[in-house]
C-alpha cells in the first residue's frame, strides 16, 4: 500500500488549520449576505480562498449559506460534507489558550473547532492534495460541501438542496472511525410558559451542548448558594450572581457531562415554586437519558436515547427550556413525541419542535462502507466493526453518504468542550486514511 502523506503536507494541514480556527464562526445576527452572521461568512471565503490555492475551482452561494470547492472529472460526484461552523468558545475561563487559535501545545494542537470540524475538513483537503501530488487521476468529481448552519438548524443544507445537485456518493469527516454506518435520530423542542417576577436564571448557549454554566439573579443568593454546597456542586459569586459550573460535552454524550442547568434548579426547589424549577430540580435532575421525564427508550443497535436540558431562560416574561434529544433507531420520532407532550401539558408549559433529523442507515455490505472500512483497517490495523453514532452529521443530508471519523477509539472527545483539542498523531493518521480511502473510491 503506497504512502501519499508527506512531512510536507503534515505541515501544511497544521497550518492550514490554524488559518481556518483563526475566524471565529459561530452564529450571529443576520447581516445582509451573511444569513448567520458575518464571521461565519468570513469563515466560509476565507475556507474557499484555501481550496482554490491547491487547484480547486470553488463557487460561493450569493445568498451565503453555502459553499463548495470541486477538483476532478466524471458524471459521478464523490462528496465531502464539512461544516465550517462552531459552538460558542462559552465561558473563556475555562480555556487555558484562545478559544480562536490553534495553538500548538506539545504534540497538540487546541482551538475551537480543531476536532469539530475544521480539523477533519483540512485532513480530507490535505489527502485529496497528497493524491494529486502522487500524481493519482480522479474519476469522479470530488466536491466538498462547505455547511455554515450544522450547528443549529441546517438551513445551510436546506438551502443547498433548493439549488444545486446531490451526490452519488460520500463522507462527512465528523464523527468517528472505523465507519459510521447509522447515527439516532435527533430532536429539539423548547417548553415556554410563564415567567417569574422573584428571580432569572439563563444557561447554556446551544442545543447541541450540555451547559457549562447556568446563572441565578435574586433575592435568595445565600440560601440557594447554601443548598448548592450541600449538594457539593461547583459554583462561584460573580456580582451578585451564582454562577453554577457544568462540564460542557457534545448532546449525544450527554450522560457523560454535567449539566449546570439541572444543577442550579435543585438548589433552588426548596425555595421557590415554579413550574420550571419542579421539572428541572425534581423531576430530571441529572438523568441525562430522559428516563424521569419520558421513560426508557432503548434498543440493542444503538443504546439508550439521550436527553440534554440544553438551554433555560426565565424572566419576568418567560420561562423557555430547551431540549435536545436523541433518539435510538428501532424508535420512531412519535413515540418520545408523544410522551414530551404529556409533559409539557404535565406542568403547563406550551410544546414546540425546534428541529427534527430522521435517523440515517447505509447497509454494511455496501459497496461505499466495505471500501471505507477497506482502507481504514488496512492503514490501522484495528479491526473493529462499522458502528451507529448518537451523533447528527450531514451525512444524512445526501443519499448513500455515511460520517467517516476523524475520531479513533481512544481519542479524547473535546468537541463542543473548552480547551478543544486533535493530537497531531490523530490529525497525520486521519491523512493517512482519507487519502487511502478517497484513492479507492476516486482514483483511476
Amino acid at each position: 500500500m503506497k504512502k501519499f502523506i508527506t512531512e510536507e503536507h503534515k505541515k501544511g494541514a497544521i497550518s492550514t488549520l490554524q488559518r481556518l480556527v483563526k475566524v471565529p464562526s459561530y452564529l450571529q445576527d443576520a447581516v445582509p449576505g451573511a444569513p448567520f452572521g458575518q464571521d461565519i461568512l468570513n469563515s466560509l471565503k476565507e475556507c474557499l480562498t484555501i481550496f482554490e490555492e491547491e487547484g480547486f475551482s470553488t463557487f460561493i452561494d450569493p445568498e451565503g449559506y453555502y459553499g463548495y470547492a470541486e477538483l476532478g472529472e466524471g458524471e459521478e460526484v464523490f462528496g465531502v460534507l464539512c461544516h465550517l461552523d462552531v459552538v460558542p468558545a462559552g465561558d473563556l475561563s475555562f480555556w487555558n489558550s484562545p478559544a480562536f487559535e490553534a495553538t500548538l501545545k506539545g504534540e497538540a494542537l487546541v482551538g475551537r473547532g480543531v476536532q469539530d470540524d475544521k480539523g477533519p475538513t483540512v485532513a480530507a483537503l490535505y489527502a485529496v492534495k497528497a493524491l494529486k501530488d502522487a500524481g493519482v487521476e480522479f474519476d469522479k468529481k470530488i466536491r466538498f460541501i462547505f455547511g455554515t448552519d450544522e450547528e443549529n438548524l441546517w438551513r445551510c443544507m436546506e438551502k443547498y438542496h433548493e439549488k444545486e445537485q446531490g451526490v452519488s456518493m460520500g463522507i462527512a469527516p465528523d464523527a468517528n472511525f472505523p465507519v459510521i454506518y447509522a447515527e439516532k435520530g435527533l430532536l429539539q423542542v423548547y417548553l415556554t410558559g410563564e415567567g417569574s417576577a422573584e428571580f432569572e436564571v439563563s444557561g447554556g448557549a446551544a442545543l447541541n451542548v450540555v451547559p457549562d454554566t447556568a446563572i441565578y439573579r435574586g433575592n435568595k443568593a445565600e440560601e440557594i448558594a447554601s443548598d448548592l454546597q450541600k449538594l457539593g456542586y461547583s459554583f462561584e459569586e460573580v456580582s451578585g450572581a451564582l454562577h453554577v459550573k457544568g462540564k460542557a460535552i457534545h448532546s449525544k454524550d450527554a450522560p457523560e457531562g454535567i449539566n449546570a442547568n439541572t444543577r442550579l434548579a435543585e438548589a433552588m426547589v426548596n425555595h421557590y415554586d415554579h413550574q420550571g424549577i419542579d421539572l428541572l430540580g425534581k423531576l430530571i435532575k441529572e438523568d441525562a437519558k430522559g428516563i424521569s421525564a419520558i421513560g426508557e427508550f432503548k434498543d440493542e443497535a444503538s443504546g439508550n436515547l439521550t436527553f440534554n436540558v440544553a438551554t433555560v431562560e426565565i424572566n419576568d416574561q418567560e420561562t423557555k427550556i430547551g431540549i435536545d434529544i436523541r433518539i435510538p433507531v428501532t424508535f420512531e420520532k412519535e413515540q418520545v413525541e408523544d410522551k414530551l407532550q404529556e409533559l409539557a401539558k404535565e406542568y403547563g408549559f406550551k410544546y414546540e419542535e425546534h428541529d427534527f433529523l430522521a435517523s440515517l442507515y447505509v447497509p454494511v455490505d455496501s459497496e461505499l462502507v466495505k471500501t471505507l472500512l477497506g482502507a481504514y483497517r488496512d492503514v490501522t490495523g484495528d479491526m473493529r466493526e462499522p458502528m451507529i453514532s448518537g451523533g447528527a452529521t450531514f451525512a444524512r443530508t445526501m443519499d448513500n453518504c455515511v460520517a467517516f471519523g476523524a475520531m479513533f477509539e481512544n481519542t479524547v472527545d473535546t468537541m463542543h468542550q473548552a480547551n478543544e483539542t486533535w493530537q497531531l498523531d490523530e490529525m497525520y493518521q486521519t491523512l493517512e486514511i482519507y487519502a487511502e480511502a478517497i484513492y479507492r473510491l476516486c482514483g483511476k
